[in-house]
């Protein structure tokens, strides 16, 4: 892919996440006052950190909405600073990064469940959002995976061809799922089959980008991979819990471990192309 056409990419992916981040508070208007009702819905039992440190522990819908809400705004901004500080510099591994920055945006897709509850919407669109989601989220961290392996020493020429295969992996993945739309979890996630699979999936994807980002750094001999891959450790753990965690204690720290983790990356990686 060429630098022209790798940064259309990049201003699409700004004007998309400007969208999304603007639908949200849209939606909010609508779902947020029904939210007091809807929080005897989602409660669970206390544990013993919420006996200690009290609401900060709890499942609390607000706190969901918050989650869904520095979601879009990250994917927004991150996306504005990938532009500004890649746009006349050529790093294979930030094109990658950018889709999964961007298929963070379309985690206001999960709005759509409050919506249902509150103006009773036909369960084909929660079905439809929930596919789209899982497909979304799979997408993203298949595209972190690719951001390693080119990084190990991928042939970077096969930028297209690592997109389809991402793009037909996530799909594999996610087509076919069943999906009940009359349940969902205290994080607004719909309840779906095969969970256990999709928690291997994960995990595995997780452990093998954070290693094939320190093989990069013996192949290349410089410790600066050694920091991006610790630094994408932080970053996907930070996005597990403003995708998961139901209280603020998730959020706060989601969204924290996330920022730190994707702005770390970047950095180092501008620091490796910045005399290439």
């Amino acid at each position: 892919m060429t630098l022209s056409g790798r940064n259309i990419f990049f201003r699409f992916g700004v004007v998309f996440c400007a969208a999304s981040a603007l639908l949200v508070p849209a939606v909010s208007f609508f779902v947020i006052p029904s939210y007091s009702a809807m929080q005897e819905n989602v409660s669970r039992p206390l544990n013993l950190l919420g006996i200690v440190f009290g609401n900060f522990f709890e499942a609390g819908i607000f706190a969901v909405h918050a989650s869904l809400i520095m979601l879009v705004v990250f994917s927004f901004v991150a996306m504005i600073l990938v532009l500004f500080f890649f746009e006349q510099t050529s790093v294979p591994e930030i094109f990658y990064i950018a889709l999964f920055i961007f298929s963070l945006s379309f985690e206001a897709l999960r709005l759509v469940l409050p919506l249902h509850l509150v103006y009773d919407i036909p369960s084909f669109y929660l079905l439809t959002s929930s596919h789209i989601l899982l497909f979304a989220r799979h997408f993203g961290i298949f595209s972190m995976f690719a951001a390693s392996l080119c990084a190990a020493g991928y042939e970077i020429q096969m930028t297209r061809n690592v997109i389809i295969v991402v793009f037909i992996a996530a799909l594999a993945v996610t087509l076919g799922v069943p999906i009940d739309t009359q349940s969902w979890d205290t994080s607004l996630n719909m309840i779906h089959g095969f969970n256990s699979m999709f928690i291997v999936i994960d995990t595995a994807a997780f452990f093998l980008t954070v290693l094939n980002f320190l093989i990069a750094a013996k192949i290349h001999d410089t410790k600066e991979y050694m920091f991006i891959g610790l630094g994408l450790a932080f970053a996907l753990s930070g996005r597990f819990f403003l995708l998961y965690a139901d209280n603020w204690a998730g959020a706060v720290s989601g969204i924290l471990m996330l920022s730190f983790g994707t702005w770390f990356v970047c950095s180092k990686l501008h620091k490796i192309y910045l005399w290439l």
